[in-house]
């Protein structure tokens, strides 16, 4: 991670009036690995000693990129759990921090901006974060808005993030056990790569209880239109709502969502909201 990023993400956040401890091993980078940022047992350690720290209030992600899954694992959830809860803050690779972190410990997490990333300038994605950080927004809140791709209404526990997590997550983390309303977005993946990604959910019952489908940006594509073509092909006859074109994911805008939450979601309306 360049360090003028991160020098100019931790100054957003201090303009925001919080105060910013640094992980220690943030700067760092595998020793041969060149994608990752340092070793799993480091990163893992960053994150145990951020949350279990009394002072801390929130695990803010610096950037998405791979290496999640490969340190979940060596989490202490125990430790986490006894710490009590704390907002943690990321997407696209984060989802596999999400889903176990949100499970092991029962709590929402947040969907949204990395804390280097761009989006932190755009002023509707700051404002849609700094609501679910700082307050808790109404029930019956709208989270966000897009367009019908299938019509109708559903209601059901926000999951999802990142489609490649989600899928390579199979075997490792549970299918939905409980009404779902699910959020999918991605970067950098060909229309047949995510042809394969929801047809492997899809025979592997992983819909199931998924009630309703919110789609966000699939940006970085080879064909915009074949992508737009292989989600309606794979998901509008699953029987559920699914609203498209919402702003969430690697795009410019990426409105946060709180991944736990009850929600409701009206596709015909074009909007998703907190449950009443």
């Amino acid at each position: 991670m360049p360090a003028d990023r991160i020098a100019r993400g931790v100054k957003t956040l201090e303009s925001w009036g919080f105060t910013v401890r640094p992980g220690d091993h943030l700067h760092d980078q595998h020793p041969r690995l060149n994608y990752l940022a340092g070793t799993d047992e480091d990163r893992a350690a960053d994150l145990q000693r951020a949350w279990t720290d009394p002072q801390v209030s929130a695990v803010w992600c610096a950037r998405g990129g791979y290496g999640a899954q490969r340190m979940v694992d060596l989490l202490d959830f125990d430790a986490l759990r006894a710490a009590g809860p704390k907002h943690l803050i990321g997407f696209s690779d984060i989802t596999a921090l999400h889903s176990r972190i949100g499970r092991e410990l029962g709590q929402i997490t947040i969907h949204g901006p990395v804390g280097t990333g761009t989006q932190l300038a755009d002023k509707p994605s700051a404002e849609a974060l700094q609501s679910l950080i700082l307050g808790r927004p109404a029930p019956g809140a709208e989270l966000i808005t897009g367009t019908a791709l299938v019509p109708g209404s559903a209601a059901g526990r926000l999951i999802g993030g990142n489609l490649a997590l989600i899928a390579d997550d199979l075997g490792v983390e549970p299918m939905p056990d409980v009404p779902s309303v699910v959020i999918v977005e991605d970067v950098g993946e060909e229309g047949y790569r995510l042809d394969r990604m929801l047809t492997q959910l899809r025979r592997s019952g992983w819909f199931a209880m998924v009630t309703g489908v919110v789609l966000g940006d699939f940006t970085e594509t080879d064909d915009a239109g074949l992508v737009e073509a292989v989600l309606t092909d794979r998901l509008a006859d699953l029987g559920v709502p699914v609203l498209a074109r919402a702003p969430f994911g690697h795009g410019d805008r990426n409105l946060a969502l709180p991944l736990g939450a009850e929600v409701v979601l009206d596709a015909s309306g074009g909007v998703l909201r907190l449950a009443g």
